[in-house]
């Protein structure tokens, strides 16, 4: 698939209003964590992803902390402000999702969703402390464009932490939290998702390739130009829509 940036004039929606945006928003959260669950990416009550609200952007939508993510439905999420209290919903929020995406969200004005879940192949990725390497054209999409976060410290409750984190994301659309796993960014929840599944599959990848022998590396010039084809906003956003509509139409539920 080729494609260009996503041009100044694109949104990712139809949607005329603040209201009917918001709800559109927390619709496709809903369905990424049922993709989630689709796709064996949940682990217990790890895991979260937050959307940006489009009437207030120092607030953000979230799973409830301990709702598995194939039961999650619109009206479970929380709508949670900038000191980490639940304005909108009942339920508890996970206080790691709170330290982590208040600092990505505030960092990060140009993206509107964050994803992250402890994937199986992410954390065993993770656990080496590098950075992907362009030993595929799927690679290619994080190629110069994800970082490291090079420390453990426990899980993440401070939100100094979670500022070092969005410190190593810098511009980035993807970081690899060492001995944690793996966190995306998108300007839409679909991009976020999007970049999950590929970086999942990719550090798979590389596991595998690894364990038989010594990758070879796609070059400097061919990495960047398979980046600037397929590594764009509007094209992770477009490559998840079968993802969205499918569950969308097979789990209608989650619109509860």
């Amino acid at each position: 698939m080729t494609t260009t940036a996503a041009p100044t004039s694109f949104t990712w929606s139809d949607c005329t209003t603040v209201e009917a945006e918001r709800w559109h928003r927390k619709e496709r959260l809903a369905a990424a964590f049922r993709i989630f669950a689709d796709l064996g990416l949940d682990d217990g009550v790890a895991g979260h992803l937050t959307v940006r609200d489009p009437g207030d952007p120092g607030r953000f939508w979230v799973n409830p902390f301990g709702v598995p993510f194939r039961r999650i439905c619109v009206s479970d999420l929380l709508l949670v402000d900038e000191r980490g209290a639940v304005v909108e919903g009942s339920r508890a929020v996970n206080q790691s999702a709170f330290a982590i995406h208040t600092s990505i969200h505030r960092a990060r004005p140009d993206v509107d969703a964050a994803a992250h879940s402890h994937s199986t192949y992410g954390r065993a990725w993770s656990s080496l402390g590098r950075r992907l390497d362009p030993i595929t054209q799927d690679h290619c999409d994080f190629y110069d464009d994800h970082g490291l976060y090079a420390d453990y410290r426990g899980r993440v409750l401070e939100s100094s932490e979670g500022d070092d984190m969005a410190a190593a994301l810098g511009t980035g659309k993807a970081l690899i939290l060492r001995n944690h796993g793996i966190l995306t960014v998108g300007q839409s929840i679909e991009e976020a998702t999007w970049w999950f599944l590929r970086m999942e599959r990719c550090c798979e990848m590389q596991l595998l390739a690894e364990a038989a022998g010594t990758p070879i590396l796609i070059d400097d010039a061919a990495a960047r130009h398979a980046h600037r084809e397929q590594g764009t906003p509007l094209a992770g956003w477009f490559t998840a829509q079968p993802l969205f509509e499918a569950v969308l139409a097979d789990q209608p539920d989650l619109l509860d």
